[in-house]
């Protein structure tokens, strides 16, 4: 299985952090978060990963290069503007292929193993749900006895930024900017998105301060460990 991160976003509610450097790369625990997507992905035995890149493209680029370094081998989708997750799924597929792939938000942090996750089946699309965060208590979507995962009902959980999606999702837009949420909930309708319900770590690192509390939390888990 092959792997796309997402880190074409412009970092906007990072600032002032991501002026000079895009978020990807800013460090939680000595190294850059996109970096622990990668370990993480070596350590399932997925190696093949490719990153849309746009804002401040080349620095991402060039601490990564091919990923020899980290172990896996990296395909770049390079984007002029970002094209939103859904229009940057539908550029990046002809390095992605056919085959379901593993889609990881570049700004998230979970401990979940992917190999962990179900094959697709007759899915368009498998997604990690997490409890609701304090600054998203709203939640996303509903999943619900059966594994499904609903558009509407309750209890809601949130996504994760982690799922499985099968190119076929995305392959008859047009490309070009736009969203995956939509089409997420039209192969909701059709009864095709399974949910995984994980209760271990996870952050969204999304704001500065959120990036800090991720960062002093493993640096003292990583102390604990030594």
């Amino acid at each position: 299985m092959k792997a796309m991160i997402l880190a074409a976003g412009l970092g906007t509610r990072m600032r002032p952090l991501t002026d000079h450097r895009p978020k990807p790369l800013l460090e939680v625990a000595g190294r850059p978060l996109i970096v622990h997507h990668l370990e993480r992905l070596r350590a399932a035995g997925i190696v093949e990963v490719v990153i849309n890149v746009s804002y401040r493209a080349q620095q991402i680029v060039d601490a990564l290069g091919d990923g020899t370094a980290h172990g896996v081998s990296i395909a770049w989708s390079r984007e002029t503007t970002p094209l939103e997750t859904g229009g940057g799924i539908r550029q990046a597929l002809p390095l992605l292929g056919d085959a379901p792939f593993l889609l990881v938000n570049g700004d998230v942090w979970c401990d979940l193993c992917p190999s962990r996750l179900p094959a697709l089946g007759d899915d368009l699309a498998h997604l990690v749900l997490v409890d609701n965060p304090d600054h998203h208590p709203e939640g996303d979507f509903h999943l619900d006895e059966n594994g499904r995962v609903r558009a509407e009902g309750a209890p809601r959980l949130t996504f994760a930024g982690l799922s499985l999606l099968d190119p076929a999702l995305v392959a008859d837009e047009a490309p070009g900017a736009f969203a995956l949420a939509p089409l997420l909930r039209r192969a909701m309708a059709e009864g095709r998105v399974g949910g995984t319900h994980h209760r271990g770590a996870w952050v969204d690192v999304g704001t500065p301060a959120r990036l800090k509390a991720l960062d002093q939390g493993l640096r003292t888990s990583l102390r604990s460990e030594t």
